[in-house]
């Protein structure tokens, strides 16, 4: 058997770390692509690199992802176009109305309310908070990727922690949603045009993420004859209320048990505003969904 070669070694010692790393590109940079792309650069950039003087490959490797997220995130200050690929990471739960468990673990929230939140961060801010609160680097590492002193990255940090606690789902829909998207339903159920256009804004927006692609439609009108038409084709035989990214929502099961839609409504002063439907079976079994009741 041949001698394993060095570059061989930092070869498998970077695929160990592969996993980790593009973890810590996707929280900072929202987009499974640009981390992709980020990896792909820190693995140029170790091939390139003396491995032999690096006394600690992950430490290392987390301070270039981090840099070189960090460039991407204060390029993208022009153009905030720059958004989530993460669909398949949205965070689906039952709407029971149970509070949290008290000691749940802020990091929990990866999905795309959390992404979302993030965005919303300074770039520096949102590095300190990931790679510390996520991923647990040390401050005086995180000081080092961002040029600044200790204190002053956990200054960040927990300024950025603020801003994300402010802003955490709910554990709950709020009732009054809740009973706007009930209302919605029971229309749609019904057949009551006139009741689904009291219930919807006239500007709503459908997306659907259909095994074809995302389709898009506009307007109360056309909203409202397409609910009437898909809550009434009957191939569902159970659904439960369930909170999507802190929005409320409803899932639907097929009778032979496979989830067949999972909706997602937007409610602003006392309409709705806008509706995400996932009906590609493939967005829906790589998410993690509640079991029917």
């Amino acid at each position: 058997m041949p001698d394993t070669s060095p570059a061989d070694l930092v070869a498998a010692a970077f695929e160990a770390q592969r996993d980790r790393l593009h973890a810590v590109a996707y929280r900072m940079l929202g987009s499974h692509a640009d981390a992709d792309d980020v990896v792909q650069e820190a693995w140029l950039r170790l091939s390139r690199q003396d491995a032999d003087v690096i006394q600690n490959l992950a430490a290392w490797l987390t301070t270039v992802v981090g840099r070189i997220s960090l460039d991407v995130l204060r390029s993208r200050q022009t153009r905030p176009e720059a958004a989530y690929d993460g669909l398949t990471d949205l965070v689906v739960t039952a709407d029971d109305g149970s509070d949290p468990e008290e000691d749940a673990a802020l990091a929990d929230s990866v999905g795309l309310a959390l992404l979302v939140v993030l965005e919303s961060l300074g770039p520096s801010e949102r590095l300190a908070f990931v790679l510390h609160d996520l991923f647990g680097v040390p401050f005086d590492e995180i000081a080092q990727i961002l040029g600044k002193s200790t204190d002053a990255a956990k200054m960040m940090a927990s300024r950025a922690r603020r801003k994300v606690r402010a802003n955490e789902p709910p554990s709950s829909a709020p009732p009054e949603q809740r009973a706007v998207v009930d209302a919605f339903l029971t229309a749609a159920r019904n057949g009551d045009f006139a009741g689904l256009l009291r219930v919807l804004d006239p500007e709503v927006k459908l997306t659907i993420d259909a095994p074809g692609g995302e389709i898009v439609v506009l307007g109360a009108t056309k909203v409202a004859t397409g609910a009437q038409l898909g809550v009434g084709a009957g191939a569902a035989s159970a659904g439960r209320s369930v909170l999507v990214d802190g929005r409320p929502g409803m899932l639907v099961w097929r009778a032979d048990g496979s989830p067949m839609s999972l909706l997602a409504f937007t409610v602003v002063d006392g309409r709705i505003a806008a509706i995400l439907a996932v009906t590609d079976p493939a967005r829906l079994a790589a998410l993690d969904l509640p079991e029917p009741l």
